[in-house]
């Protein structure tokens, strides 16, 4: 069978990580997460992977992809006619790991990656892939057409990829037509900015983060009504969660932990509750 060429903007490229990282994990006597389909996707694309070998920062992206399966799964047990919204889903396998037969889910990324997507992945009666960036409020109306909530939106390693106004854009967004919903995204700190260059895997592709958010509480505070549930650094995550990862996981956060590296420590993964009703946020 003939390889897919990854035909990809230069953020977009960025999804090709986290998917290598599934696969390689998959892979692993003893891994944290298994994913068989990331393995068979990535022998389906025409790509040089070759240059993510090795990298930590590969093991980063399993962590932080399990603890947002963590809580689009708490959020299926709660609520399991629920919608899950993936956000710059990618060639994310998330519905295959955790859906539970119930919940309605949307696919949301730019035209060339839905088209690179399709080639893996098939619209159904409670799975919908759609074409948009995240800025343009015309997927919100196909999602709330197609479906009652409550809503989990999933924006994993997408938000800092924007500027700032248009994150701010993004969550005024989320806010307003889909009151009370959860948000989970990852943020990353100014010492994590100005260090990417120096990152083991952004180093090797073009595209480079542009939002630094020094304190993710204040994601909330300018929506009035919002909470922010949860906020973890890869090397404090929820201990049900860390006890059960393999002991050289374990070994390593421990002393990623005592070096206190911008690239760990200001790079936090959160959970936020939107306010219930809409209001005029701070500016």
């Amino acid at each position: 069978m003939a390889a897919h060429a990854a035909r990809l903007g230069t953020v977009q490229e960025t999804l090709l990580i986290p998917l290598y990282g599934r696969a390689v994990e998959t892979r692993k006597q003893d891994a944290a997460l298994r994913d068989p389909r990331a393995e068979e996707i990535v022998a389906s694309i025409d790509y040089d992977f070759t240059r993510f070998d090795d990298l930590p920062s590969l093991i980063g992206t399993v962590l932080r992809t399990s603890l947002f399966d963590r809580w689009v799964a708490d959020f299926l047990a709660a609520q399991p006619t629920g919608t899950v919204v993936e956000i710059g889903t990618g060639l994310n396998t998330r519905y295959e790991r955790v859906d539970n037969g119930q919940a309605r889910w949307f696919d949301l990324d730019l035209p060339d990656v839905i088209e690179l997507r399709r080639r893996f992945v098939t619209d159904s009666g409670r799975r919908t892939m759609l074409a948009a960036s995240v800025t343009d409020e015309t997927w919100t109306e196909a999602v709330v057409a197609q479906s009652d909530g409550p809503y989990f939106f999933a924006a994993e390693a997408v938000l800092p990829f924007l500027e700032e106004g248009d994150v701010r854009h993004v969550i005024d967004l989320l806010a307003d037509r889909f009151p009370g919903s959860l948000l989970a995204l990852d943020t990353a700190g100014p010492g994590f900015i100005d260090t990417q260059n120096q990152h083991d895997a952004l180093s090797k592709v073009d595209a480079r983060m542009r939002w630094a958010c020094a304190d993710p509480a204040q994601l909330a505070d300018r929506r009035p009504g919002s909470r922010l549930l949860a906020s973890h650094t890869l090397t404090s995550l929820t201990s049900g969660m860390h006890d059960k990862l393999p002991a050289a996981y374990r070994e390593m956060l421990s002393g990623l932990a005592a070096q206190r590296l911008p690239q760990v420590e200001e790079y936090r993964l959160n959970l936020i509750r939107l306010p219930r009703t809409g209001r005029p946020p701070l500016r």
